[in-house]
């Protein structure tokens, strides 16, 4: 059968506008790629970018594999899909209803998972697509060094902070990240010049959904910047950010208490980074909790971001604090990270509290280490938590997805269906497991049917 789907030249002269990382990978579509024994034949052609169109030779993961009472691998079969007006419209067998009146794209049976969302990110300051720089030495530094440090950088980012952004969104689309929630700095040094370049980037990339949080990252008392934030709000920023009450601001009940009134005021929810692990971290998230209480129109509304006090606490002083969070329907976002103290994540998630993960940062001032890519922080997840073995890998993708797995805990398959929002990603793998534990590559990313990257 012949298989239908337009030409490079076609499809760039179609005026379709990829993103900088896309552009880059673009050049090279018709290179092979290295893959394992199971993965798909590399793919040559972009897919169509319409909004009416078949993928054909889709791997769906169908069932689990069981010995006994153990799972040991994941069932999958490949499928044609057809994808109309952003969603998905049929999922036949491979073979059994090709329809060659629309254009169709051969995946060649990569595996289709649900795309990725990176919700806490900082798409604003970033050295990312400019000259390699490694953060300056921490050792030592406090974090008012760090405020001081990024006061002389940020003047020196902002001419190329959009661009790099645009870069960074890019990346994200290549790991198969179709949206975010974006900190923005709002600070003396930059006023809300960092805000109207990340609005800007986000304007050329409709493609790319992202929640803003204005972050008063030099310190909200200390900056004097309550105007500049509540200036943001007025500019249609989602969130209200803060930061470590105690150690930048001086003053914890005070700075919460701005922070709050200004959401109250603007009818917005709160994300707060909180590094603090000293007793004022504790203390500062059971304040959360009171306040929450005392203003019902934040319940269900607030992130704590980091949250790296919580991994100070254990037995019932930990369980009553995360009840009290679970109360307010408090919300956490984690980098998941590695190093002495461990975050208690699936205690969070057992009590039903929504838990995400992201970035942070790709590269810029306070770490190079970043990838951009929520595939690695599931393998994280399930080294941390899950395990090595194939449930448990399976289940660790649900922290980069937004709660989505392809399979239920009883190994029905439950994503994709019909009429579902068609936001994916094709991946060289042979099941979720696999794309968690070896970090596969993405060969393709979709937002709501439409293609944003491809290799």
């Amino acid at each position: 059968m012949h298989l239908t789907s337009p030409s490079r030249r076609d499809f760039i002269s179609q005026g379709v506008r990829l993103t900088a990382a896309g552009s880059l990978l673009a050049a090279g579509m018709n290179a092979a790629a290295s893959s394992p024994s199971s993965a798909a034949a590399p793919i040559s052609t972009p897919p169509p970018r319409v909004d009416h169109y078949q993928l054909l030779n889709v791997r769906l993961e169908e069932g689990f594999e069981r010995d006994g009472n153990d799972i040991i691998a994941t069932r999958t079969a490949l499928y044609d899909i057809t994808v109309k007006d952003g969603k998905f419209a049929a999922i036949e067998a491979a073979g059994k209803a090709r329809n060659a009146d629309i254009p169709q794209w051969d995946a060649h049976g990569s595996l289709l998972l649900p795309r990725t969302r990176d919700m806490h990110i900082h798409l604003d300051k970033t050295f990312y697509s400019g000259p390699w720089q490694a953060p300056r030495p921490r050792q030592g530094k406090t974090i008012m060094d760090m405020i001081a440090r990024e006061q002389v950088l940020i003047p020196q980012l902002l001419p190329t902070s959009q661009a790099r952004a645009e870069a960074l969104i890019g990346l994200l689309h290549s790991k198969g990240t179709t949206e975010a929630r974006s900190h923005c700095n709002i600070d003396p040094v930059s006023g809300l010049k960092s805000l109207e370049h990340l609005k800007r980037a986000l304007a050329n990339h409709p493609e790319f959904p992202c929640e803003i949080v204005a972050f008063p990252q030099h310190g909200l008392l200390h900056s004097k910047v309550d105007g500049l934030m509540r200036e943001a709000m007025q500019m249609g920023v989602q969130y209200v950010g803060g930061l470590d009450p105690t150690n930048v601001d001086g003053a914890m009940q005070a700075s919460l208490d701005v922070m709050f009134q200004i959401a109250l005021d603007f009818d917005r929810g709160v994300d707060i980074h909180l590094h603090e692990t000293a007793p004022s971290g504790v203390a500062a998230i059971q304040y959360m909790v009171d306040t929450i209480a005392k203003n019902p129109p934040l319940k269900g509304r607030v992130t704590l971001s980091h949250g790296f006090a919580l991994a100070t606490l254990e037995g019932k002083t930990l369980d009553k604090m995360i009840a009290g969070m679970a109360e307010q329907q408090m919300s956490v976002a984690s980098t998941i990270p590695i190093g002495k103290l461990t975050m208690p994540l699936p205690q969070l998630q057992a009590a039903g509290i929504t838990v995400m993960t992201g970035t942070d940062s790709v590269i810029d001032h306070w770490s190079p280490f970043g990838t951009g890519s929520m595939l690695e922080k599931a393998n994280l997840y399930a080294q941390l938590y899950r395990g090595s073995d194939e449930f448990g890998l399976s289940r660790a993708l649900h922290i980069a997805t937004g709660g989505i797995l392809p399979l239920s805990n009883q190994g029905e398959r439950q994503w994709p269906k019909v009429q579902d929002d068609a936001s994916m990603m094709l991946v060289e793998a042979s099941c979720s497991a696999e794309a968690v534990a070896r970090i596969s590559l993405v060969r393709a990313t979709f937002h709501s049917g439409m293609p944003v990257f491809s290799v």
